[in-house]
């Protein structure tokens, strides 16, 4: 049976031409036959010839996110061919190690292992999968009897992790396995809790765990405020790198409450640590000021203020908002890593909304190390919006 088609308005096929893994709706110039949403479709220029099949998004700016550019062949034997390029990467890279101390990672990462609208993360033994597209959360059955098959007996459980991110995608829950309320993970030495029903994104931010080792590389005998700290990943390797006293702050009770359960875990109940519930703005323009704050390292980790472009001046006057803030507090020689993860925001954005907050503090500030994300988390080159996090690690003068 014939697939339903996208035919491309001529001179809109560039970017399909150049591999960009996204078929935006202004580019298509009609559609044959009446997809709907999640069904696979093929892709045409104005003279008929094939170009891709990707799965259809109805009603979405992006109405296709393109699987192949090769074959319209997509079935089992594509994804299992797909998945087991995205695990024979982590393993060539040792994350699948036992001998380190990690046990935490993304295994599929959307565009960056051509499986655009998928996300899968590995926490010691348990997969958390997370459709960013219909078309990919009808293929979870199938991903579940794949990755049994390609991970063997290193699999316990999966979890379907899509209730918030695709239409339709019904109640988070487990799709095989083991059921725990709760999940201990390893990073870099630090243990930590892991609740996939109430957890943020997958249950933890695992694309932060290069910078958070960096943090621990560099805490020691400093003070260090971790804003937006969710459930206190870089406050304990700050602790564990030797920090005086680490003061973690974020909006959720429930994430604080997590917060201090993984410090006592970690290093008991007399930790140099403090947990607050507060907002992160209103903490910071209070608790203390101009260059008396008693913190030397301030860690700004916000949730993706711009959502979208539309959205991108309000975040960008958010980011400046509590950047200028820390800049303010630090004392001469204190340190600023500080961070986007708004997919909206470019790197130049981002550095310039650096500058104008340096400027409004009346700070001079230098660019110690830019902080991408970490190497699970592969960008195709023909994708460059994937590199969504963008941080810099900062001193202040």
């Amino acid at each position: 049976m014939k697939r339903p088609q996208l035919i491309i308005t001529p001179g809109k096929e560039k970017a399909i031409l150049r591999r960009h893994p996204w078929i935006f709706s202004g580019a298509v110039k009609r559609v044959v036959g009446e997809p709907q949403d999640g069904d696979l479709v093929d892709v045409a220029d104005s003279r008929g010839q094939w170009l891709a099949t990707g799965h259809y998004q109805a009603g979405e700016s992006i109405i296709c996110k393109v699987l192949s550019f090769d074959t319209s062949d997509i079935d089992e034997a594509f994804f299992r061919q797909r998945l087991q390029s995205a695990i024979s990467y982590r393993e060539r890279m040792g994350f699948f190690n036992s001998v380190v101390s990690t046990d935490v990672f993304r295994l599929v990462h959307a565009e960056g292992d051509y499986l655009p609208g998928l996300v899968c993360d590995w926490y010691n033994g348990v997969l958390v999968m997370q459709a960013h597209s219909v078309g990919m959360h009808r293929q979870f059955p199938l991903f579940v009897d794949l990755f049994r098959e390609l991970l063997g007996d290193r699999l316990q459980a999966v979890f379907d992790k899509s209730g918030t991110t695709v239409p339709g995608g019904g109640k988070d829950a487990y799709l095989w396995g083991i059921e725990p309320d709760e999940w201990e993970i390893t990073e870099s030495g630090n243990h930590l809790l892991i609740n996939f029903y109430e957890g943020q994104k997958t249950g933890f931010f695992i694309d932060q765990r290069e910078n958070r080792k960096l943090v621990q590389e560099l805490s020691n005998k400093h003070r260090v405020l971790n804003c937006f700290g969710y459930t206190g990943g870089f406050s304990l390797a700050a602790i564990r790198g030797g920090a005086e006293y680490v003061e973690t702050v974020d909006i959720s009770k429930k994430a604080i409450e997590l917060c201090n359960r993984n410090v006592e875990l970690n290093f008991g109940l007399d930790a140099p640590h403090r947990g607050i519930v507060a907002d992160v703005l209103q903490y910071l323009s209070g608790a203390f000021t101009a260059h008396l704050s008693p913190f030397t390292f301030i860690i700004l980790d916000p949730p993706a203020f711009a959502k979208n472009h539309r959205s991108l001046q309000q975040g960008l006057k958010g980011y400046r908002s509590i950047n200028q803030r820390a800049m303010e507090a630090l004392p001469e020689g204190g340190l600023l890593m500080t961070f986007s993860c708004s997919q909206a925001v470019s790197k130049e954005d981002f550095q310039t909304m650096v500058f104008t907050s340096a400027m409004n503090a009346h700070r001079k500030v230098r660019i110690v190390r830019q902080l991408p994300h970490a190497m699970d988390h592969p960008v195709s080159i023909h994708h460059p919006e994937g590199e969504y996090l963008k941080g810099l690690l900062l001193q202040i003068e």
